[in-house]
């Protein structure tokens, strides 16, 4: 059975916009816990949306307009986004039929960047498409090509620790979890087991 939980529940956040995807849904209390889905509802995506406006540099999304199908749209990329990084982090090939999902998403609203007013600051993204829905889903699946086509890919890993289904890019070196949680998690198994073997 899957819990509905929060957006602001997610255990890691802040990582690579489809990374952050992906890890809408984890297990919430480890390798006995239970599955926990944040994109459940439309207002769900809405609020993922608003959380990571920054990343698909788009002023926040009104009320309702994002519906079920924009939503059942982005829980279709989630899936094949899971399949494919699953595959990449395994270190081998992704299935066609999952590609295909994330190419598909990324097809469907061409865009492009153009240069500022007066040439300063940040590049403007533009899109032939005036629906947030469609416009968005193509930028979480771009983002999705350029991590795995670039230096990022050699960097995203799969949590090692028991129960934890989570991605995450380990960009120093030290970093061994997708969250410090898992790290207590996994320490304290271990501190267990060697008591009990004394």
């Amino acid at each position: 059975m899957v819990e509905r939980g929060a957006v602001d529940e997610m255990p890691v956040g802040g990582e690579h916009l489809a990374l952050d995807l992906v890890n809408s849904t984890f297990i919430r209390g480890g390798l006995r816990g239970h599955l926990v889905d944040v994109l459940v509802e439309p207002s769900d995506l809405a609020v993922w949306v608003e959380r990571h406006a920054v990343g698909l540099d788009l002023p926040s999304v009104p009320p309702g307009e994002l519906g079920a199908a924009e939503l059942a749209a982005f829980l279709e990329l989630r899936r094949a986004l899971r399949a494919v990084l699953t595959a990449v982090v395994a270190g081998g090939s992704a299935e066609p039929a999952e590609v295909a999902v994330v190419n598909a998403a990324v097809r469907a609203v061409p865009g492009w960047v153009e240069l500022p007013e007066g040439a300063v600051g940040e590049p403007v993204r533009r899109s032939l498409s005036g629906e947030r829905g469609p416009v968005l889903l193509a930028r979480v699946a771009r983002a999705a090509v350029e991590l795995l086509t670039g230096g990022g890919r050699e960097l995203v890993r799969a949590c090692p620790a028991p129960g934890c289904i989570l991605f995450f890019l380990q960009q120093h070196a030290r970093r061994a979890w997708c969250s410090t949680s898992c790290g207590t998690r996994v320490r304290v198994a271990r501190h267990s087991r060697r008591q009990t073997e004394v």
